[in-house]
């Protein structure tokens, strides 16, 4: 992690973000803007919460990890978001690994000052509550759709949200990452992508997926995700 000592850098993100209608003049006196390397650790379950982040550029990879070693993908974030809500607010250790994806900038909150001089602050609050159900909404919808529908269904319905006016998806993430997001393996990804192409549902080029027969693409649709990659 670096920090970045770009004041002008710094007032744009804020600025482009409406950052300052979150934190009163105080704190933004004290944020930090921080840089994370592509594949560097932002965040390792079980520390304590030094910093509050919001994310302003970049990719950030949200997983949990088992005592067994395993790991399983929660959320992948490309737009501005937050993390730490939950810490923050019980005052408890970081729950998830959070990783960058690409290169990612970050503004940093110091959460000591937060908690001491912001939980009466209602602007603050409000986008606590915010952040918190968005987030809440967004699981529990991904969560209870990837157990419901087959994978066919569940990709079907990640092309159709990305799916550009010249019916076509570009794809701005990893097929292993799209497959771990849809709760699905790579493998079992890569087959059901083939067995679209023989049923000429789509076309697969690198980075593009085009679409060539949209209606039954919607029509294997059930749903749509919630802050999807």
């Amino acid at each position: 992690m670096r920090k970045i000592s770009d004041n002008k850098l710094l007032n744009q993100y804020i600025k482009k973000y409406n950052i300052d209608k979150i934190f009163d003049d105080e704190i933004l006196k004290c944020v930090q803007l921080h840089f994370y390397e592509k594949e560097e650790y932002i965040l390792e379950a079980g520390d304590p919460l030094e910093y509050y982040y919001l994310l302003v550029e970049g990719k950030i990879k949200i997983y949990y990890s088992f005592e067994n070693g395993k790991s399983m993908p929660l959320k992948f974030y490309t737009e501005f978001n937050t993390i730490g809500d939950l810490e923050l607010l019980k005052d408890i250790p970081i729950l998830c690994n959070v990783d960058a994806v690409e290169d990612t900038y970050l503004i940093a909150v110091p959460s000591l000052m937060l908690r001491e001089n912001y939980f009466n602050n209602v602007k603050f609050l409000h986008h606590l509550l915010d952040s918190l159900s968005d987030k809440l909404y967004g699981t529990i919808n991904n969560s209870s759709y990837n157990f419901v529908y087959p994978l066919i269904n569940r990709l079907s319905s990640y092309l159709v949200e990305h799916l550009t006016e010249e019916n076509c998806v570009i794809l701005n993430s990893s097929y292993t990452d799209i497959a771990q997001f849809l709760g699905a393996t790579y493998r079992h990804l890569n087959r059901t992508l083939k067995e679209m192409e023989e049923k000429s549902i789509v076309k697969c080029e690198d980075k593009k997926i085009y679409v060539l027969d949209a209606d039954k693409l919607r029509e294997l649709s059930k749903n749509v995700y919630i802050k999807p990659l």
